[in-house]
């Protein structure tokens, strides 16, 4: 679940949309400037991918968010690249006990066993599972004619979450509560919660019926 950052209220729009200095209106989590976090906000989440690669990389850092916030793990997210091989899922799914132990020792990823672990399980689980990551996602899109019209109007997870974690869990996928495979939803934009007044929300003028 994003969460917002600060931010001059007089660049406000709303307490949920911020004017950015290139003047256009965001989610106010995603900050007036240009940022990784804004980049992220503009380019990635809520923006629907199916590349493989991409999906196993919102899988993962929502395996790492559980029980911190999300700006810990994004603040990370080189580190997690590096770290995971480029979220190459043959290449995970190939790491060994020995490469376990040598994550956990590295200082510049969250150095959780069983985080590390639940990794490398799922990216077995991507390689294995029938239907594939890519197909469920599908199974589960959203297209939103109405933008959110805040943040308290966002859930923290939903019975389509709720449903798409116990398939996951039934094909051996690791730390995929519903509330982290919700976040996981919003990330590969299976739902865009971009909320209404930004320029990414699905009823924008300019992005709606696109997104």
């Amino acid at each position: 679940m994003i969460e917002p950052s600060g931010g001059s209220r007089a660049a406000q729009m709303s307490s949920d949309v911020i004017i950015g200095r290139d003047g256009k209106p965001r989610c106010a989590w995603a900050g007036a400037g240009d940022t990784a976090f804004g980049r992220y906000h503009d380019e990635v989440w809520g923006t629907r991918t199916y590349f493989e690669s991409a999906i196993f990389e919102a899988l993962t850092l929502g395996v790492f968010e559980v029980g911190l916030s999300w700006s810990i793990v994004f603040g990370k997210r080189d580190a997690f690249r590096e770290a995971f091989r480029g979220f190459d899922v043959a290449k995970v799914a190939a790491m060994t006990e020995q490469d376990v132990d040598r994550l956990v020792q590295d200082a510049s990823i969250i150095r959780n066993h069983a985080k590390i672990q639940a990794t490398v399980d799922n990216a077995r689980a991507m390689m294995s599972a029938s239907p594939s990551l890519v197909v469920l996602a599908k199974s589960y899109e959203i297209t939103r004619e109405r933008s959110p019209r805040s943040v308290a109007d966002l859930p923290k997870s939903t019975p389509q979450a709720e449903a798409f974690a116990k398939q996951l869990k039934s094909q051996g996928y690791r730390f995929v509560g519903p509330t982290s495979v919700y976040a996981f939803m919003q990330n590969v934009g299976v739902v865009n919660d971009h909320v209404h007044g930004c320029f990414r929300a699905t009823d924008y003028p300019t992005t709606a019926g696109l997104l």
